[in-house]
C-alpha cells in the first residue's frame, strides 16, 4: 500500500501517553481515546471509521492477534493495555487492505508491533502522579549464545483516576497480563449538567470488570537460495468479564447493569515465503502465505446483573470457530519509472454455535461457513525524482461475529431476527501521490474511497454494535513528515472524510443516511527534540471533529483540541528524569459522545414509560494531570 509506513524507536521515546494504546497515535490519522474504565480495550478511529474497541483494524505484536473474533462485547475487540511502550521497538503500519497480507479485520488498516531483542541495558523505572497513579517497571535483555537473546520485563500499576468512584485498577506484565477495575461509564450528559452527578460522576457503582491474557510465541525466519522463509506459531489464553450499565435505570429501581463474558483459549500461526530471485524472471518478486487462527470459546455470554451478581442469563454460547487464508503477491519492475503490485487473498471461516443457556436462546445454534476470494491490485509511477503516484484497488470483506450468522430468535425476548453473513465485501481504493518538496520533508495526499455491504454501528442504550446497512465512504488524507535539522523531528496530518448509509433510516428527527460517530475532520501535529545535551521533548497536538450522533446529523458532538508534553533529563550516565503534563490546556471535553436513551436516578426507573429518555451520553475527559518518572540504568 502506499499509505504505509514504519515508526522506529527514536519517534515512539519520547511520545506523551495517557494510555498505552495511544502508541498507535503516532501512525498518521489515528485517534485513540475511552469511554468506560481504563481496564477495558480503547476506542479507535480512523479514516472517519468509529473503529468501536477494534472492529476495522488488525493489529498484531510479535507476530500475534489482539483483535478477538466473536466477542462478548464487540467484534474484533482490540485490548493494548498488556502493551508496555518502553519495550516497543517499532510500529508498521498499513492504512486500507491494499496488501495481499492482510485479511481479517484490517478494512481500514493493519499495524504490526514489535518489541525489542537485544542491546537493551537494563533498567528499573518509577512514576508517579495525582489520582493515585503508580507504575513501576524493570526491564532488560541478554544474550544468550547461538544467534539466541533474552528480553524480560515486569511491569505493575495502579490509577485511582479523577472519577468519584476510584476506578482500583492494577496490572501485571511478564509476556502475561491481568488487570481488574472499577469503571465510570459513559452517562446522559444532563445528568451532569443538572448537577445530579458531578462531572466525573457515575449513575451506578461498581461497573468495571477483569481481564487476562497470557501467550506464548514464537518464530523463525531464514534464507534459502536467495528466498526467505518466515514462520510463526502462538497461543493465547484470554479471558473477560466486563460489567457496565450505559442506559442507567431503564429496566428498573437496580439498575440496568450487564456483565458480558468471554473465556477462550487461541491458537494459529502464519507461513510465508519469498521466492529466490533465480527462480523468477528479472525484476520480479513473489510472495505467498498461509495464515490459521482456531478460537475456541468455552464460554460467551450475557447476563442481567445488580451490583455484578448475575441475576439472570440473556444468552450463553460456546462457539469453535476457524479461519483460515492464503495469499499470493507478484511485484513486477517494469522500468525505472514504472512498477505494479498484483495480489490475491482466498479466506474461509467456519464456525460452531452451542447454545448453553438463556430461555429464548435454545434454537440459536448452528453452523456457519462462508469464503471469500479478494485481488488485490497496484500501479506505481515515479513521475519525477522525488515524486511518486500510487493507484490501489482491492476487494477486502471484515467478519461479523459467528452468532449473528446463527442466530434466528432475539435472545431478551424471542422475537424472530434476521441471521448475518459471516463475511461482508468491503470493495476500496486510493490514488496517492508522495513527494519531497525540501530536504527533510516528505509530503503525502491520498484520496481514497471504501464500501462496506454491511456497517457496524454502536448503540448506546444497550452498550453494543449491531450490524447496519451498506455504506459508502470517501476521505482526502494529508500527511507530513519533516526533519528540522539535527534535533527535530515533526509530523503534521489532515483528514476529512464523508460516511454515508446507502439507505436512509428513519430517526426522531426524520430520516437520515449519515453513518453516526463517523468523524469528518482529524488533525495532529507531534514534535520531538532530541539535541546532543541532556534535555528531550516531545509534544503532541490533536483535534477531533465533530461528528455526527444520529443519522440526519441534527445532534452532533463538540469538536475536542488536547495538547500533551513530555520533557525528559538526563541527570547522569544512569540516572534519567521523565515529566508529563496531560491535557496541558486542561480542556474541558468529552473523550466520546453518543446518542441514545437511559434514565437517570432522578428521572425515575423506566422513566418514559420504560423507553428512557434520548439525549448525549458522553464520557468527560481526563483533567490536566502531571506524571514524574525515574529511571536508573542497571
Amino acid at each position: 500500500s502506499a499509505s504505509e509506513g514504519e515508526v522506529g524507536v527514536e519517534r515512539l521515546a519520547l511520545r506523551p501517553l495517557l494510555r498505552p494504546a495511544e502508541l498507535l497515535e503516532a501512525m498518521p490519522g489515528m485517534t485513540v481515546t475511552q469511554h468506560s474504565g481504563d481496564g477495558k480495550a480503547n476506542q479507535y478511529f480512523l479514516r472517519g471509521f468509529n473503529l468501536d474497541h477494534g472492529s476495522d483494524f488488525a493489529t498484531f505484536v510479535l507476530g500475534m492477534p489482539v483483535n478477538m473474533a466473536s466477542h462478548a462485547h464487540g467484534q474484533g475487540y482490540m485490548d493494548l493495555n498488556f502493551l508496555i511502550p518502553e519495550l516497543v521497538d517499532s510500529l508498521r503500519y498499513r492504512k486500507g487492505a491494499f496488501n495481499a497480507e492482510d485479511g481479517d479485520f484490517a478494512t481500514t488498516g493493519a499495524t504490526r508491533i514489535g518489541y525489542v531483542s537485544e542491546g537493551y541495558r537494563p533498567f528499573a523505572q518509577v512514576t508517579a502522579g495525582p489520582y493515585g497513579y503508580r507504575r513501576a517497571l524493570t526491564a532488560g535483555s541478554t544474550k544468550l549464545g547461538g544467534g539466541w537473546s533474552l528480553l524480560g520485563a515486569v511491569e505493575g500499576s495502579v490509577y485511582d483516576g479523577p472519577w468519584d468512584q476510584a476506578e482500583d485498577g492494577a496490572h501485571v506484565d511478564l509476556l502475561s497480563y491481568s488487570a481488574a477495575w472499577r469503571a465510570s461509564e459513559h452517562v446522559p450528559e444532563r445528568a451532569i449538567d443538572s448537577g445530579e452527578i458531578g462531572r466525573y460522576g457515575t449513575l451506578i457503582a461498581n461497573d468495571g470488570g477483569r481481564t487476562h491474557r497470557h501467550s506464548l510465541s514464537g518464530g523463525f525466519a531464514y534464507n534459502q537460495g536467495g528466498g526467505q522463509w518466515t514462520v510463526d506459531a502462538w497461543v493465547i489464553d484470554y479471558a473477560l468479564n466486563l460489567s457496565s450499565a450505559p442506559s442507567g435505570f431503564i429496566n428498573g429501581p437496580d439498575g440496568d447493569q450487564h456483565e458480558q463474558a468471554d473465556h477462550r483459549k487461541l491458537w494459529g500461526g502464519s507461513l510465508k515465503h519469498q521466492l529466490p530471485a533465480a527462480w523468477l524472471p528479472a525484476n520480479q518478486q513473489v510472495t505467498w502465505g498461509l495464515q490459521w487462527r482456531h478460537d475456541k470459546i468455552g464460554t460467551l455470554g450475557l447476563y442481567d446483573t445488580v451490583d455484578r451478581e448475575r441475576t439472570h442469563t440473556v444468552r450463553e454460547d460456546r462457539v469453535s470457530q476457524d479461519s483460515l487464508g492464503g495469499f499470493v503477491e507478484l511485484g513486477s519492475r517494469w522500468t525505472d519509472w514504472l512498477r505494479s503490485t498484483v495480489g490475491a487473498r482466498w479466506d474461509t471461516m467456519r464456525a460452531t454455535v452451542s447454545p448453553t443457556g438463556g430461555e429464548f436462546n435454545t434454537d440459536n445454534g448452528g453452523k456457519a461457513s462462508q469464503s471469500q476470494f479478494s485481488p488485490k491490485l497496484g500501479l506505481i509511477a515515479r513521475v519525477a525524482a522525488d515524486t511518486e503516484v500510487y493507484l490501489h484497488w482491492a476487494r477486502a470483506f471484515r467478519s461479523n461475529d459467528a452468532r449473528g450468522a446463527t442466530t434466528t430468535v432475539n435472545p431478551a425476548d424471542g422475537t424472530p431476527t434476521d441471521t448475518l453473513p459471516l463475511l461482508a465485501r468491503s470493495p476500496s481504493s486510493e490514488l496517492f501521490v508522495r513527494a519531497k518538496p525540501a530536504k527533510g520533508w516528505t509530503t503525502s495526499l491520498a484520496l481514497w474511497q471504501a464500501n462496506l455491504a454491511s456497517e457496524l454501528v454502536f448503540v448506546g442504550d444497550e452498550g453494543v454494535t449491531e450490524a447496519r446497512g451498506a455504506s459508502k465512504r470517501v476521505g482526502l488524507e494529508w500527511s507530513n513528515d519533516v526533519q528540522v535539522g539535527r534535533d527535530w523531528l515533526i509530523d503534521a496530518d489532515l483528514a476529512w472524510s464523508r460516511a454515508r448509509f446507502v439507505e436512509p433510516t428513519e430517526t426522531e428527527f426524520g430520516s437520515g443516511k449519515r453513518v453516526p460517530n463517523a468523524v469528518p475532520v482529524s488533525a495532529s501535529m507531534s514534535a520531538n527534540w532530541a539535541p546532543a545535551g541532556p534535555w528531550s521533548s516531545g509534544f503532541k497536538l490533536r483535534y477531533l471533529g465533530a461528528y455526527a450522533l444520529e443519522e440526519t446529523g441534527t445532534q452532533k458532538s463538540k469538536a475536542v483540541f488536547t495538547a500533551n508534553w513530555r520533557l525528559g533529563y538526563q541527570v547522569s550516565e544512569r540516572w534519567q528524569l521523565g515529566l508529563d503534563v496531560l491535557n496541558v490546556l486542561n480542556t474541558k471535553a468529552n473523550d466520546i459522545e453518543y446518542w441514545g436513551a437511559a434514565c437517570t436516578r432522578a428521572e425515575g426507573a423506566g422513566c418514559n414509560n420504560g423507553e428512557g429518555i434520548n439525549g448525549r451520553l458522553v464520557h468527560p475527559m481526563e483533567p490536566r494531570t502531571f506524571r514524574l518518572s525515574l529511571r536508573a540504568r542497571i
